[in-house]
């Protein structure tokens, strides 16, 4: 198991392994116009679950701390390039096949509107950009910023319920 490995499941599209990601200020790239130089943001980001297969786009999830119990919440990532169902948009990236790999490849990627833009955030809930641009060179993320999305348990038990 990889270092962060929550847990593993054999999928019916293959291996899946949820890892814990720990907080931490990141410098993201928000690619707004094709063919123009990104706008760089560097953002303290909350801890994350992200849920890998080999080579293919992960689910995020953002979480206040790392997760111990079936029971603890999930929330939605503050993240573009992330759907409300917690799947991302891989654009042009093309992920790793190990596991572990893929959440720094995330977070290297440019990031677009794709994905969505709304409940990602209580302050800003129709356009998460705002809340980068508010976060933009501070040290902490605020925790009661981020929206419920559901627990630990629902995303153990996502493909049972395709």
């Amino acid at each position: 198991m990889p270092p962060g490995a929550l847990w593993w499941s054999n999928s019916k599209n293959g291996p899946l392994v949820a890892l814990y990601v720990e907080p931490k200020v990141r410098i993201l790239a928000l690619q707004e116009v094709a063919g123009k130089p990104p706008r760089r943001f560097t953002l303290p980001l909350p801890g994350f679950i992200f849920l890998c297969s080999p080579g293919k786009p992960p689910w995020v999830y953002a979480v206040k701390k790392k997760p111990t119990k079936e029971t603890d919440t999930v929330y939605h990532a503050p993240l573009l390039n992330v759907f409300e169902t917690g799947n991302s948009c891989p654009g042009t990236n093309e992920y790793p096949t190990r596991p572990a790999d893929i959440p720094q490849s995330f977070f290297v990627s440019f990031f677009t509107g794709a994905g969505g833009l709304r409940n990602r955030s209580q302050r800003f809930p129709n356009n998460v950009i705002q809340l980068w641009e508010y976060l933009d060179k501070k040290k902490k993320f605020p925790l009661d910023d981020l929206v419920e999305y559901g627990t630990v348990w629902d995303l153990m038990n996502m493909e049972k319920r395709e």
